[in-house]
């Protein structure tokens, strides 16, 4: 009798079983992104003309700008996916894994630290493991800086610039990520049979620190933060924040124009020390974008038209209502709700993550049969085993942020800001070239912003009375 495809699984010892419903899931994932992705581009290639209820809004010339960006950026996106998808099943095949952590192990032993020093091999592989990543991600990062945004007309960088700001990337990720790391196992390692309570709050304190220092010690070692000089603007942020009780304590325009011309605006800070950062390229005024160079008389009319159409980024009005949205986010304890979901997803992971670690073939089943690493059993739990639960998570977490951005619109409604949180959100996918036509279950799986016709017909009920 022929053995049926089922019986053949449970023979299988369980750490195949493991490795294979692993690599099954990843490819399945694959195969699910890479038909949504089909699904979208067939969107693209075939909605040609603006749609009736967008004529109002944009302007054919736009649109097709828009279409060819984001045909090109999914189409780069289809190639890198198919390329990483392989790169990670090559990996897990070959024993990539193992390999490099034996190799970890032969260098911290040239350097003196034996077996013994488990922590300071899992150190040598996890700055082995980002820099091979670094490198085979590089041509990658190139082409989509280089080719795309470029093309596109977005990108501002030199070569020069992109070099510098990569290397000094990596350097600062390994100046966080080694330090941490090695407090975690060493947590993971002392913390006795409650290790997982442990080891949950020390990311909590170091993501609350992180969150903390970001904007003023680590975002400007790759941007230039200048105050906000006084003026209309200024006065008119703060008597609006002062409006909804919203503790602001400094205002900062970065500048984001040497990296990109794409524009955004945040805000951080906790309790009663908060900061609001604008991009350069968000504020008429200051965008680096419009203020083209001055030419004499012999300046021919193409020029001129050119730079009038660079104009760029949202009037003063227009800037108000953006920051009235993310305000929005504030008052309706929308950062709060998000911290506190990670925070229980981020519990309820290490506790299963210390139901799990005594598992042996978990171990065996990535190549490692006679060590049990606390870092490869965080990498195996963490990013392959709750890799299902991750992708139904981010899905719910893609629902909610959806509704979010509407109550924040809604928020800035009440403050009145409909009508030009109605013009900046025409402007800033003009600016961005978003492209407003989107299939159903692309736009409900990957979306995390509402489509724009969606927004604007929300806003528009308040915009007419």
């Amino acid at each position: 009798a022929m053995a049926l495809p089922g019986d053949l699984w449970a023979e299988l010892p369980a750490e195949r079983r493991i490795f294979c419903s692993v690599l099954l899931f990843s490819w399945a994932v694959y195969l699910w992104e890479a038909f949504l992705a089909h699904r979208q581009r067939r969107v693209y290639r075939t909605t040609t003309h603006v749609p009736q209820e967008l004529g109002q809004i944009m302007d054919s010339e736009t649109f097709e700008k828009s279409r060819l960006y984001q045909l090109d950026k999914s189409t780069f996106s289809f190639w890198s996916g198919l390329y990483s998808e392989v790169e990670g099943t090559m990996i897990l095949l070959c024993g990539g894994i193992p390999f490099l952590w034996k190799l970890s192990g032969q260098i911290s032993g040239h350097a003196g630290f034996g077996q013994e020093y488990e922590i300071v091999q899992s150190l040598v592989f996890l700055l082995l493991a980002t820099l091979f990543s670094a490198v085979t991600g590089l041509p990658w990062s190139l082409y989509n800086t280089f080719v795309i945004e470029e093309k596109h007309g977005f990108n501002q960088q030199t070569l020069g610039f992109f070099f510098k700001d990569a290397v000094k990337k990596f350097v600062v990720t390994q100046c966080i990520l080694l330090p941490v790391t090695s407090l975690l196992l060493y947590i993971i390692k002392i913390g006795g049979d409650y290790f997982f309570i442990y080891a949950w709050l020390f990311t909590l304190v170091v993501s609350l620190v992180l969150v903390t220092i970001y904007a003023d010690y680590i975002a400007p070692l790759f941007d230039k933060f200048i105050p906000l000089p006084e003026g209309e603007l200024k006065q008119q942020i703060e008597t609006m924040a002062k409006s909804i009780d919203f503790p602001l304590t400094k205002v900062y325009v970065v500048e984001g124009s040497k990296r990109s011309s794409h524009s955004n605006a945040y805000f951080y800070g906790f309790f009663k020390n908060k900061r609001i950062v604008l991009f350069d390229t968000l504020l008429e005024d200051y965008s680096a974008l419009n203020k083209e160079p001055v030419e004499e008389d012999g300046e021919n009319e193409e020029t001129k038209s050119k730079t009038k159409n660079k104009k760029q980024g949202c009037k003063n009005e227009e800037v108000l209502a953006v920051l009235g949205h993310e305000l929005g986010h504030w008052k309706l304890g929308h950062t709060v709700k998000n911290i506190i979901i990670s925070q229980m997803n981020s519990f309820l992971c290490f506790f299963l993550f210390a139901v799990l670690i005594g598992r042996k073939e978990l171990f065996t089943a990535f190549g490692f049969y006679d060590t049990q690493p606390t870092l490869i059993g965080l990498m195996i739990i963490f990013q392959f085993i709750f890799s299902p639960y991750n992708e139904v998570l981010s899905f719910c977490l893609t629902v909610l942020s959806r509704r979010f951005e509407f109550q924040a619109d809604a928020f800035a409604k009440e403050l009145g800001k409909a009508k030009d949180l109605y013009s900046a959100l025409i402007k800033l996918n003009k600016d961005n070239l978003g492209f407003p036509v989107s299939d159903w279950i692309f736009s409900m799986w990957h979306y995390s912003h509402p489509p724009l016709l969606e927004r604007l017909q929300a806003l528009k009920g308040a915009k007419q009375e």
